[in-house]
């Protein structure tokens, strides 16, 4: 337990620049008590005493303003930094060195959707989901995979990828991260154009596109008609001509 305890405590001090030590981090970081508290609260509710359970998770909640339902599933690892806000839910599943950011709601649909059923996410390994992300319903996001700041992901989130933006959109991979490298927020300014600006791009280029086709269309039909009035007027002429000469 002890190596479990000092192991999640230096993954987080690897995560948080601003951490200066591992007692710092164990006493006055409010996601290291919201899941310990969820350790103590989700072996009573397994145990079958539910009430005793809740109990201890809405202690957990008022001592650290985190919000985690004693039935949710948490592996190793966990990081939640600052935490205010955030919101787990009864089935949602995380798994290990997954990193979450104040104002995350890992919500569920409506139980009649899903009677009995797994209603929250799963969070595969190594996730991360930015401040106010909503990650909704019983999807998975992949291993390494980054949900950014304030995106309502409600679809199944690829491995390894980035999403952004209402609702979330797949908007790159970690092609320009090396591998091993913690993004925080889950969104880097270099590698992350917004994916509605850039289909609205787009559209302005091909309508753009389209505008000077048109006017080159116009200019192409103006001197074509300009050929056809001057025509008859050079055939009367033509006609005057040799009607002259024959008389």
């Amino acid at each position: 337990m002890f190596e479990d305890l000092r192991s999640a405590l230096e993954s987080i001090k690897a995560r948080d620049p601003a951490a200066r030590s591992l007692w710092e981090i164990a006493l006055l970081y409010p996601g290291v008590r919201a899941v310990a508290f969820h350790r103590m609260a989700n072996a009573l509710w397994r145990s079958g005493f539910l009430f005793l359970g809740r109990f201890v998770s809405e202690l957990g909640r008022w001592l650290s303003g985190i919000e985690i339902h004693p039935g949710a599933t948490i592996g190793k690892r966990l990081f939640i930094d600052h935490g205010l806000g955030v919101v787990i839910g009864e089935t949602a599943v995380i798994g290990d060195d997954v990193t979450l950011y104040h104002g995350v709601t890992l919500g569920g649909i409506a139980p009649a959707d899903h009677p009995g059923g797994k209603r929250h996410p799963t969070l595969d390994n190594g996730a991360i989901i930015g401040a106010g992300a909503q990650v909704l319903g019983g999807i998975t996001v992949g291993k390494d995979a980054r949900v950014g700041a304030n995106a309502v992901a409600v679809k199944d989130v690829p491995p390894g990828v980035t999403v952004v933006g209402i609702p979330a959109q797949v908007t790159g991979g970690r092609g320009t991260a090396k591998a091993d490298a913690f993004v925080p927020y889950g969104s880097p300014c270099d590698d992350l154009p917004d994916p509605t600006s850039r289909a609205i791009c787009g559209l302005l280029n091909e309508v753009e596109t389209l505008r000077h086709r048109v006017a080159e269309l116009e200019s192409v039909a103006s001197t074509t008609g300009a050929d056809n009035d001057q025509q008859p007027a050079r055939k009367s002429g033509e006609v005057g001509s040799r009607a002259g000469a024959d008389s």
